[in-house]
C-alpha cells in the first residue's frame, strides 16, 4: 500500500516559531529535536550534565539545535517536551516547579518497570498516569499529554504508515492543547490525526496502550507503528 501524502504539502502558516526545550538528548529527543527544527522553531536540547556525551545520537539534529543541561533547558524555553524515561520522570521534573512555571509541558514518555527483556512492562501509576502526577506536581504548568501510543520514528513521520496513525491529546487547558496541536502539525499530523480526548484524567487511557507495545515488539520487532483510532 502506498505512504499516505505528506501533508505539509498543503499546510499555511498557523502559528509563530518558538524556542522549544527538549528534557532527553535520546532517539525521542533528537528526533524531535530535527523536524521542529526542519520546521523552523530554535530547540534546546536538555542533557543530563554539559558533559554527557550525546555525539552519536544528536549528529543530524539540524542547524537551529543548542544544547543546555535540564534546568538550563527548563529556564529558557518556552514549550518543554518531556523526552526523559518515565520510571523516573516524576522526581525529575518536579525539581525544577520555578523553571517550568507558567509554560507548557508536552509530555511524550510512558512511565512503566521495565520487563525481563528490556522492554516496557507493568505501569507505573495503574489507576492514574504520569501525566496526572506530573500535573499535581507542577501546578503552575500546563501539562499536556500526546504522541506517547508509537514508536519514536512515527512521531516525525505519521505519513509514513500505510494507515492513517492517531496523536492522542489530553490536558486541562484548551489553549495549550491548541498550541501543541500547532507543534503536531509541524511534526507532520494532519487535523483528522488528532484526537483530543480531553481534560488530564484522560491520559491514563493512552499510557495504559503502552501494555500492548511489548507483545507487538516481541513479535514483529521495531517496525514503524501506531495504537491508531480506527474509523
Amino acid at each position: 500500500m502506498p505512504a499516505l501524502p505528506h501533508p505539509t504539502r498543503h499546510r499555511k502558516e498557523h502559528h509563530r516559531m518558538a524556542t522549544i526545550g527538549i528534557l532527553g538528548a535520546g532517539r525521542v529527543g533528537t528526533n524531535l529535536a530535527g523536524k521542529l527544527s526542519e520546521a523552523g522553531h530554535h530547540v534546546i536540547l536538555g542533557r543530563r550534565s554539559p558533559t554527557e556525551d550525546t555525539t552519536a545520537a544528536t549528529g543530524g539534529t539540524g542547524p537551529r539545535v543548542s544544547f543546555a543541561d535540564q534546568r538550563t533547558t527548563a529556564r529558557t524555553a518556552e514549550i518543554v517536551i518531556n523526552a526523559t524515561p518515565g520510571d523516573s520522570a516524576l522526581d525529575r521534573l518536579a525539581s525544577l516547579r520555578t523553571e517550568l512555571a507558567g509554560k507548557i509541558l508536552v509530555d511524550v514518555s510512558n512511565a512503566t518497570l521495565d520487563a525481563a527483556d528490556g522492554l516496557p512492562g507493568a505501569l507505573c501509576y495503574p489507576g492514574s498516569s504520569l501525566a496526572e502526577k506530573l500535573q499535581a506536581a507542577l501546578p503552575d504548568t500546563h501539562v499536556v499529554k500526546t504522541l506517547n501510543t508509537m514508536l519514536f520514528m512515527v512521531m516525525t513521520a505519521p505519513e509514513t504508515l500505510a494507515t492513517p496513525p492517531t496523536a492522542y491529546l489530553s490536558g486541562n487547558d484548551e489553549r495549550a492543547k491548541k498550541t501543541v496541536t500547532g507543534l503536531l502539525r509541524d511534526l507532520g499530523w494532519q487535523p483528522a490525526w488528532i484526537e483530543d480526548l480531553g481534560d488530564i484524567t484522560t491520559a491514563r487511557a493512552t499510557e495504559a496502550m503502552i501494555l500492548v507495545v511489548p507483545p507487538v515488539l516481541r513479535r514483529r520487532g521495531f517496525e514503524p507503528f501506531a495504537v491508531s483510532l480506527a474509523r
